[in-house]
C-alpha cells in the first residue's frame, strides 16, 4: 500500500516535520501483487474462480490534493461491468501515469507530457479503453468545507466518462448507443458522491478516442496525465489555474485576431482606392481564412460548442487547403505574374484535391465510410498535394525574383515560413517542436509564420508605395508638360475679323483634354473656325489633339475649304491605333458666305436652331471617305454656334444627361453661359463653344459688340 501524506492539518505537523527530516515517508504496501498479464478480455478477467485484487493506493487527504499516477490497471475493449468495486482486474497490465523524464507536449512543447497507449505498445489501436485504480484515502471532513472532487488531465484523446464505486459521476463528450460525440479536450472536474468519506474508493475511467486522431496527434490515446484527487477547494483552485494557462496559450491568438483584422481593413481600403491592383483583395482574403482559423480554434479551446468531428474537418479538411491556395495566390498577383486563369484552375485544383483526401482521414468518415487500411495511401497523397502547392508557392516567389530582385528577396522569409506551415502536421507527428514560449506565452510556428509575412507584406506596401508615388510624380511631370503644349496649341487670343464678333470657352475635364479648336484667318477679310473632339481624355487625347493642330497648320497654308483640311486630317489620323476625332470645319468669308463640312460631330446651331447637315464618318476611320459640304449666307445679326459633347453629356445627380433639348434652348445665349450652364449641371467630359456673329458696321473698322460677351470685334 502506498502512503501519500499531503500537509494535512495542525495536529500531524510534528509528523510531517519528522517526516520531512527523513526524507519524505512515502511507503507502498500492497496486499497482494499479481503479475500483469496481457491480453485480458471482460469474460476471463471476472470470473468467480478468479482471486480478487486487493492491491491499493493510500492517500492521507486533509485540505489539499494529490496526484493518481498509480500504477492503473489499463485494458482495451468496453464492459460497463468494469466499472463497478468488485470486478477482478488483477489479470490487467499496470500503466503509471507519472509522465517520464524529458517529455513534452507536442502541440504546446511543455513539460508533463504522458505519452498515450499508441506509443505504450497499443499503436493503431483506436476505440474503447479502461482505466481502473483503487484508493484507500484517510479523510477527515471537517477538515475543509466541500466534499472530494478529482480534477481530470487537460488532454485526453477523445471522450471520457468517470466512474467511483461503480456510480457515474460525469462525463467530458456525449456517450450514446449510437457512437460518441467528441469534443476538444477542456479542463474538467466531477464531484465525488457525498456518501463517500474515508475508505477504499474505486475509480474507473471509460475512454474512447477516434481512429482518425492517432493521424493528427502523435503518442495519441487516453489519458495524457494523471488525475487529480482533493478537497473541493484546492481543486477548484486548481481548476482555475487550468484556465489561466489555457487563457495564457491563447492569448497570442487575440492578438493575432487583431493584428489580422487591421490588416484586412487596410487592404480592404487599398483595394477600394485602387481596384486594379488584385493584390490587395487577395491578401484580405487569406488573412479572413487565417482569421476564421484562428476564431474556430478559440471557439474549440473554450467550449464545448464546435464537436470534434466538425473542428478538424472544418479545420483541416476545408480551411487549411483554403488558405495555402489563398496565400499563393496573393503572392502570385503581388509578383504580377502572367496567366493567371490557368494558376487560379492550378491552384484551386490542387487544394480542392488535398481538401479531399485529408476528408478522407478525418472523422466522421476515416473509419467509418473509409476504412482504416487506407490511411496507407491517403497520407502519403495529402503529403505529395502539400508538396505540390508549396513547389507552386515557390515558383511563384522564383518568377517574382526574375521579375524584382529585391521585393523577392525581402518576400522569401513569409513565404519559407508559409512553406513550413503547410507541413505542420507531418512535423508534429515527428515529435519536432512546433512551439515557442517568449515571454511565457506559447507561440505556434503558424503564428510566426502569418506575423512574419503581414510585417514583411507591410515593408513591401511602403516599398510599392514609395515607388508608385515616384511614378505619379513623374506622370504628373509628363502631364503637366503636355498640359503645357497643349495650352500652346489653343489660341488664347482671338483674332480680330472685321465684321464678325467671336466667342470662345473651353472648360477641360482634366489637366490635358481632348477637345480642340483653331480659328484662322484667311488674309482675305473671311475666317476658319475647326472645332473637335479626340476620343479618350489625359494624356493621350492631348498628344493626339497636338498631333490634329501641327496638321490643321500645316493644311491651312494651300487651302482653306472645310472639306479639303478634313479629308486631309481624316489621312493623317487613319493607322494610327484605335484613335478617332469628330470635328466640323466652317469657313466664313468677308461677305457673310459660309462653307461647313462635318465629321461627325454635332451640328452647328443657326441663331438658336440645329442646321440639317447630311452626316459623315469620324475622322481616322477611312482613309478614302470624302465630305459633303453645306454652302448658306450670314446676314447681319446672324450668329452660328458649334460645341462639342461635353455639353450635351453633362449629367446630374439623378443620372439626367444634359441633353440636345436643353443645348438647344440655350443656343442663343452667350458662350460662357452655355459652358457654366453644363457644368453647374454636372461636367462629364471636356465643354469647348465657339460662335461667330456678323454685325453691321458703324464706321470703318469699327463694330458694335455686346459688352457681356468675351469676344474681339474688329
Amino acid at each position: 500500500m502506498r502512503v501519500l501524506r499531503l500537509s494535512v492539518t495542525g495536529k500531524k505537523i510534528s509528523i510531517l516535520v519528522a517526516a520531512f527530516c527523513l526524507g519524505t515517508m512515502v511507503n507502498v504496501v500492497r496486499a497482494e501483487n499479481a503479475p500483469p498479464s496481457q491480453g485480458v478480455n471482460a469474460s476471463t478477467a471476472n470470473t468467480a474462480s478468479a482471486p480478487v485484487s486487493h492491491w491499493a493506493e493510500q492517500v492521507v487527504l486533509g485540505s489539499s490534493s494529490v496526484e493518481l499516477n498509480g500504477p492503473w490497471k489499463f485494458h482495451k475493449g468496453d464492459d460497463l461491468q468494469w466499472a463497478q468495486p468488485d470486478f477482478n482486474d488483477s489479470g490487467w497490465p499496470s500503466m503509471d501515469l507519472t509522465p517520464p523524464p524529458g517529455s513534452y507536449d507536442p502541440f504546446l512543447g511543455s513539460s508533463g507530457f504522458m505519452p498515450g497507449w499508441t506509443a505504450l505498445g497499443d499503436s493503431g489501436y483506436a476505440g474503447y479503453a479502461w482505466y481502473r485504480l483503487k484508493v484507500n484515502v484517510q479523510y477527515d471532513p471537517g477538515l475543509s468545507e466541500g466534499g472530494l472532487e478529482i480534477k481530470m488531465p487537460d488532454d485526453v484523446d477523445d471522450a471520457y466518462q468517470v466512474f467511483v464505486n461503480g456510480q457515474l459521476i460525469g462525463e467530458f463528450g456525449h456517450f450514446t448507443p449510437s457512437g460518441v460525440r467528441t469534443y476538444l479536450t477542456l479542463p474538467r472536474t466531477f464531484a465525488l458522491p457525498r456518501g463517500i468519506k474515508s475508505g477504499q474508493i474505486t475509480f474507473a475511467i471509460r475512454v474512447w478516442m477516434d481512429p482518425s486522431t492517432a493521424l493528427t496527434n502523435p503518442d495519441a490515446g487516453g489519458l495524457h496525465g494523471p488525475p487529480i484527487l482533493g478537497q473541493a477547494g484546492p481543486i477548484e483552485r486548481m481548476l482555475r489555474l487550468d484556465w489561466d494557462a489555457v487563457n495564457r496559450s491563447q492569448l497570442n491568438s487575440f492578438l493575432e485576431l487583431a493584428l489580422l483584422l487591421l490588416a484586412i481593413i487596410v487592404a480592404a481600403v487599398l483595394f477600394w482606392l485602387d481596384r486594379k491592383e488584385k493584390a490587395y483583395l487577395w491578401l484580405g482574403l487569406a488573412c479572413t481564412g487565417v482569421m476564421l482559423q484562428t476564431i474556430v480554434s478559440l471557439v474549440g479551446n473554450y467550449s464545448a460548442v464546435i464537436p470534434g468531428s466538425f473542428f478538424f474537418m472544418l479545420s483541416d479538411a476545408i480551411l487549411k487547403p483554403a488558405v495555402i491556395a489563398l496565400w499563393i495566390i496573393f503572392w502570385a498577383y503581388w509578383f504580377r505574374m502572367g496567366h493567371m486563369p490557368r494558376q487560379h484552375k492550378m491552384v484551386w485544383g490542387f487544394a480542392i484535391a488535398l481538401a479531399l483526401t485529408i476528408a478522407m482521414m478525418r472523422a466522421p468518415l476515416y473509419g467509418h465510410l473509409i476504412p482504416i487500411q487506407a490511411a496507407a495511401f491517403l497520407s502519403p497523397l495529402a503529403t505529395f498535394m502539400k508538396l505540390l502547392l508549396a513547389g507552386m508557392l515557390l515558383w511563384v516567389a522564383w518568377e517574382g525574383m526574375r521579375r524584382d530582385h529585391a521585393g523577392a528577396w525581402l518576400a522569401m522569409p513569409a513565404v519559407g515560413l508559409l512553406v513550413v506551415s503547410f507541413y505542420q502536421q507531418e512535423l508534429l507527428v515527428l515529435h519536432m517542436p512546433l512551439s515557442f514560449f517568449p515571454f511565457g506565452l506559447a507561440v505556434g510556428i503558424s503564428q510566426i509564420a502569418v506575423v512574419v509575412s503581414l510585417i514583411i507584406i507591410t515593408i513591401l506596401l511602403m516599398r510599392r508605395f514609395l515607388q508608385s508615388l515616384k511614378l505619379r510624380q513623374q506622370w504628373e511631370a509628363e502631364i503637366d508638360q503636355a498640359r503645357q503644349i497643349q495650352q500652346l496649341l489653343i489660341p488664347e487670343a482671338i483674332p480680330t475679323i472685321p465684321g464678325y464678333v467671336l466667342e470662345t470657352e473651353y472648360k477641360p475635364a482634366q489637366q490635358v483634354g481632348g477637345d480642340f479648336f483653331q480659328i484662322i484667318p484667311d488674309g482675305h477679310g473671311g475666317v476658319l473656325i475647326l472645332l473637335g473632339d479626340v476620343t479618350g481624355k489625359g494624356l493621350q487625347a492631348g498628344m493626339q489633339v497636338a498631333l490634329i493642330v501641327g496638321a490643321i497648320r500645316t493644311t491651312v497654308e494651300t487651302s482653306h475649304e472645310p472639306h479639303v483640311v478634313l479629308e486631309s486630317l481624316n489621312r493623317r489620323l487613319c493607322g494610327r491605333g484605335q484613335s478617332y476625332a469628330t470635328c466640323v470645319a466652317m469657313h466664313v468669308a468677308r461677305d457673310g458666305k459660309t462653307t461647313i463640312a462635318n465629321a461627325g460631330h454635332i451640328a452647328p446651331y443657326l441663331n438658336g436652331k440645329e442646321l440639317n447637315m447630311a452626316g459623315n464618318l469620324p475622322l481616322g476611320l477611312n482613309a478614302s471617305v470624302t465630305f459633303d459640304q453645306e454652302t448658306l449666307h450670314l446676314k447681319q445679326k446672324d450668329r452660328l454656334l458649334v460645341i462639342t459633347d461635353g455639353v450635351i453629356e453633362a449629367k446630374n445627380a439623378k443620372n439626367e444627361l444634359f441633353g440636345f433639348n436643353r443645348a438647344r434652348s440655350i443656343s442663343h445665349l452667350p458662350a460662357a453661359f452655355i459652358v457654366k450652364a453644363a457644368e453647374i449641371f454636372g461636367q462629364e467630359d471636356d465643354i469647348t463653344v465657339v460662335s461667330i456673329s456678323r454685325v453691321a458696321q458703324e464706321k470703318e473698322g469699327e463694330v458694335s459688340a455686346p459688352p457681356s460677351m468675351k469676344s474681339e470685334v474688329a
